[in-house]
């Protein structure tokens, strides 16, 4: 292989291209090496990093030489050089060995320090912390600040540092500042800095402003509107005050001249800053929305000599004063963007006259009164909406994020924008007439935008920036009597924190195809600053169990290393803020809002735990050192895993029993909350004693192992048995805490509790809690049989919950959803895995796609044609843990695995399952690990499969390929690169080097 077809790309710091303001003082480098031959790879690299470009070399490098290190690692390496100073730029590259040993060069990158303010405000230059003097509703109107500086000379570099006690949007000379992307241009964030511990830690954010300042005057200025820190979302935190907090701001910008002198320009309470409330945003909280008022828009208030006399002089804010302990971090992943490529545009809309009348939920109570409908192209020109008419929007596609829209009408005259999921048919438990918008699950969520028109006669453009909304439907009226306005543009702008797609999944099944499309939306909906449940109604909050289920899924679909190691930080501070005894992960994170889960924190009684949603804490690590071959979040995190193990023990001792919790949320099919929380502590055990021999504590691998053991045989004690006819019996319905008021009490939580349940079964055989092979394979029937439930299955368990529900269904909830279609495979039911990705009866992934579904729904039932719309009090259309079948379709449909025993995708695992019954002949996928693009895909054409494969450069891979009669050993013979291994479990093996290979196999 000549050395021009090989090259070094890719280079990040932190996971990111060319990052700037990174306050971690060990950089993790990584880089890719692509290749267009067979079987290349790295055998050694050497890293240097310099103050200058032209300092890169092994003789110049002044800050770190690495030497030549033999390794194959590209992955998160640490730097280990000179200790690094604050806002400070440095140069690196990467020398590369190939195989040969001939030397590759990358390219110069660089990266930015930040102002390394974790543990001291040194470096912020004594910038304050600013609020508003004289505010009087807290909880009302955002603020507006602004300064006027003078620069005496030409800029040659400029930094802002900013946070804020709110969200942000900060302008320089009238120029919005954000986060500058990779190709040079500047994203739109939504809600900076977004939501954390407000209590234990704040991140600041730092942007590259050189080009917006001048000689001369200029203005700094923002606008702080209440985000998370003083909305109702904040209900039960400890900095939360009903009637609202000062919102905040901190500044600092740091400007270095052309002949090197430098100027460092802070928020202050000298006179310079001024600030109001009298702007035109009059109200926002996450919950219930935004409402503004054009006509108070204070025009000029971004540009020099604008006359501020009327504003506030700014007092400093009580922050520091009352949580001095608070650490003030750089944040490290990408803030939450408004995604262009992604804007929804409207499909269809309809007008329709009158006042809906009351409506009581009834079935068949009449439907709207249409007057005028529009198709995009009738749209070129907008639309005319009258008072006494409604018009409802729908843009196709249930999104998260903001509406854009521009209107033309008299001045005062003011709009109401109300947003939905979801339209009303003649279903019971619609909340209107049928075609009109449904929007009774937002509970208490008000989810509206108000606009007052300032009366521009070239019509005036809008956008909300101090909330967001989950929503497919728009519906629009105006407010003001005898007044219309028209409607000249609406387009739904996405947001989202889920930026750079890694994965891609395409069969030949429509349906399917439409699925994995609703767990990419669902999936960028709800990872917004932290992974939310539902992004719609009064809610919106970090439960921790929908995190652990879907993380996996989430870091094949898109780079969400940064995003889950930031939340486990969020975590550890929730412990240590809101756990039971300061040692139990919480529920959600952030915020106090139903932090722990279950009757001891409602009525002080009952079992403290909420298992399978605090182990989180142990889960995520795992999965992103899996996942990435890094092991940095089990390292720093480690004593708080153990101190939850710890706790775990401290609740049951040597009776090894799980401390409880809410069970198999969702499940149609219940299981005692006992079992699940003694599985899921049999789990977390597993986990530990993996990261810890990892990580070099082969003590404490010894004690998890040992741990493990013996929870296994407390929960063969308890729950493993044979009945009178000395058939094997799991006792999943045992209810064993009857003061939990998620086993008793709340009909609408609970699922009925069965013997051999299907999360029951697979969890068993997922861990290996059993203790035979005998039983082992007694296990597999009793699950392949209720999942099948065929007329003989049902006949027999006539008092089952299964006897309501079709063939080839699942039944469970949240804590089963990721390992029934994994477990099925892995013990060689791969077959009945397809027929329950390819069911379209409840319950089914299929189910809510038939019904018109663009996101992935909470419920199995969320909606029916039989039965209406599911349970009022709890029922989102957009939430993402039952998405987790991604997984499945990357890891078994198209075979793209890693090793666990070499975590990290430095060798991959291929086990392609092949739908042999040829319901689905065609499957492509691509995932962009951290060591490049791999690609798996096949195609089944008469009795033959195509499978073809590329892997990444410096990778390995197994293959286990399902060849029929085919020995494999001509496979291998023919392809250059493909070595055969032998046969194991019915399958060929081959070790495959990198490259481009294709295969051809008998059915």
């Amino acid at each position: 292989m000549s050395l021009q077809e090989t090259a070094i790309t890719n280079l990040r710091v932190e996971y990111r291209s060319k990052p700037m303001g990174i306050d971690a003082e060990k950089p993790r480098f990584s880089w890719n090496m692509t290749a267009t031959g067979i079987g290349q790879k790295q055998t050694a690299y050497q890293l240097l990093v310099a103050l200058s470009p032209d300092s890169l070399t092994p003789q110049a490098a002044d800050c770190w030489d690495s030497g030549k290190v033999p390794s194959g690692i590209s992955v998160a390496v640490p730097y280990a050089g000179k200790v690094l100073l604050p806002s400070t730029t440095y140069y690196w590259k990467v020398l590369v060995w190939d195989k040969e040993e001939n030397m590759l060069e990358s390219d110069a990158s660089l990266f930015e320090t930040g102002l390394f303010s974790e543990n001291s405000m040194a470096n912020w230059s004594g910038a304050k912390w600013i609020a508003m003097e004289g505010k009087k509703d807290k909880k009302a109107s955002a603020v507006m600040f602004r300064s006027e500086v003078k620069l005496s000379k030409k800029v040659k570099k400029a930094r802002l540092y900013v946070t804020a006690l709110g969200a942000y949007t900060f302008f320089v000379n009238g120029n919005k500042a954000g986060f500058l992307r990779e190709d040079g241009t500047v994203a739109e964030e939504l809600l900076t800095p977004g939501w954390m511990n407000y209590d234990k830690t704040l991140h600041y954010f730092t942007y590259d402003v050189t080009k917006h300042l001048a000689i001369g005057e200029n203005v700094l200025a923002a606008q702080v509107g209440n985000g998370w820190y003083n909305s109702r979302i904040g209900q039960g935190s400890s900095y939360y005050k009903e009637s609202g907090n000062d919102q905040g701001l901190l500044v600092k910008l740091d400007v270095t001249y052309e002949d090197g002198s430098t100027e460092k320009i802070i928020s202050d309470t000298n006179g310079q800053w001024k600030a109001t409330d009298q702007g035109p945003i009059r109200e926002n909280d996450i919950y219930d929305g935004e409402v503004y008022d054009a006509t108070m828009e204070q025009d000029g208030w971004l540009e020099k000599q604008f006359d501020d006399a009327a504003w506030f002089s700014v007092k400093e804010h009580s922050y520091r004063a009352t949580f001095p302990s608070a650490k003030l971090q750089a944040y490290p992943a990408k803030p939450a963007q408004i995604l262009e490529e992604l804007e929804q545009h409207p499909e269809s809309i309809i007008v329709y006259q009158g006042v809906l009348p009351d409506f009581e939920g009834k079935y068949g109570r009449g439907k709207i009164k249409v007057v005028r409908e529009y198709q995009p192209s009738d749209l070129s020109s907008g639309f005319t909406l009258k008072n006494g008419e409604t018009a409802i929007i729908d843009l196709g596609q249930n999104m998260v994020g903001v509406p854009n829209y521009v209107v033309k009408g008299e001045g005062g005259t003011q709009i109401q924008i109300r947003f939905g999921e979801i339209t009303n048919d003649g279903s019971k438990g619609a909340d209107g007439p049928e075609g009109s918008v449904y929007f009774e699950n937002l509970r208490t969520a008000k989810q509206t935008s108000l606009y007052t028109l300032k009366g521009d006669e070239n019509g005036e453009s809008h956008q909300d920036s101090m909330t967001f909304y989950g929503f497919r439907f728009a519906e629009i009226k105006v407010l003001t009597t005898d007044a219309s306005v028209d409607v000249l543009q609406f387009t739904g702008k996405v947001a989202s924190s889920s930026i750079d797609e890694t994965g891609k999944f395409l069969t030949s099944s429509k349906a399917v195809n439409q699925l994995f499309q609703n767990v990419i939306w669902g999936h960028r909906g709800n990872y917004f600053w932290v992974p939310t449940d539902c992004p719609q109604r009064d809610e919106r909050l970090g439960w921790t169990g929908d995190t652990q289920v879907f993380a996996n899924t989430a870091l094949y679909n898109a780079e969400s290393v940064l995003f889950l190691e930031t939340y486990m930080d969020t975590l550890v501070d929730s412990q240590e803020l809101y756990g039971f005894d300061q040692a139990s992960f919480t529920s959600v994170a952030p915020g106090g809002k139903w932090a722990n889960l279950n009757s001891f924190a409602r009525t002080g009684k009952g079992p403290k735990g909420q298992a399978g949603w605090a182990e989180v804490g142990i889960i995520i690590p795992w999965t992103l050192w899996q996942m990435t071959g890094d092991d940095s979040s089990i390292t720093k995190h480690y004593d708080s895993m153990v101190k939850y193990m710890d706790w775990l023990y401290s609740q049951s001792g040597d009776s090894f029993r799980g401390a409880a919790g809410i069970g198999d949320w969702l499940a149609f099919q219940g299981s005692g909350n006992q079992i699940v929380s003694d599985i899921y502590y049999a789990y977390a055990a597993d986990l530990m004693s993996s990261m810890a021999k990892h990580i070099g504590k082969i003590e404490d691998a010894k004690r998890y192992k040992e741990l493990f053991k013996n929870i296994k045989t407390s929960f063969s004690k308890h729950y493993i048995v044979k009945d009178d006819q000395n058939n094997l019996v799991i006792k999943s319905s045992l209810t064993e805490n009857p003061d939990d008021i998620f086993e008793e009490g709340i009909d609408v939580y609970k699922a009925t509790k069965e013997d051999n349940s299907q999360f029951a079964l697979l969890w068993i055989l997922k861990l290996g809690l059993y203790e035979t092979e005998e039983q082992k394979t007694k296990l597999m029937k009793l699950l392949n049989d209720n999942i099948k439930n065929d007329a003989a299955y049902k006949a027999a368990h006539p008092n089952s919950t299964r006897v309501n529900y079709a063939e080839n269904t699942l039944s469970v909830g949240f804590l089963g959803v990721h390992v029934i279609a994994p477990v099925l495979s892995d013990i060689g039911s791969s077959d009945l895995a397809y027929a329950l990705l390819l069911q379209d009866q409840m319950p089914s992934w299929l189910y809510s796609v038939k019904n018109g579904a663009t996101t992935i729904w909470e419920r199995w039932n969320s909606y029916s044609k039989e039965d209406g719309f599911g349970y009022v009090g709890m029922n989102s259309f957009n939430h993402y843990a039952y998405g987790a079948i991604a997984e499945w379709m990357y890891k078994y449909m198209a075979g793209i695995s890693y090793d666990p025993e070499k975590p990290g995708f430095k060798h991959i695992l291929l086990q392609p399952r092949f739908d042999e019954q040829k319901r689905i002949t065609i499957v492509q996928a691509e995932y962009d690990s951290v060591y490049g693009v791999i690609k798996s895909g096949w195609r089944i054409d008469s009795e033959s499969i195509y499978y073809k494969v590329t892997i990444p450069a410096n990778t390995t891979a197994t293959l286990y390929l399902q060849t029929g009669k085919d020995t494999g050993r001509d496979v291998a013979k023919i392809n250059t690169g493909v070595s055969y291994i032998g046969k194991h479990e019915g399958k060929t093996v081959y070790e495959i080097e990198s490259g481009s290979y294709e295969f051809k196999v008998k059915l």
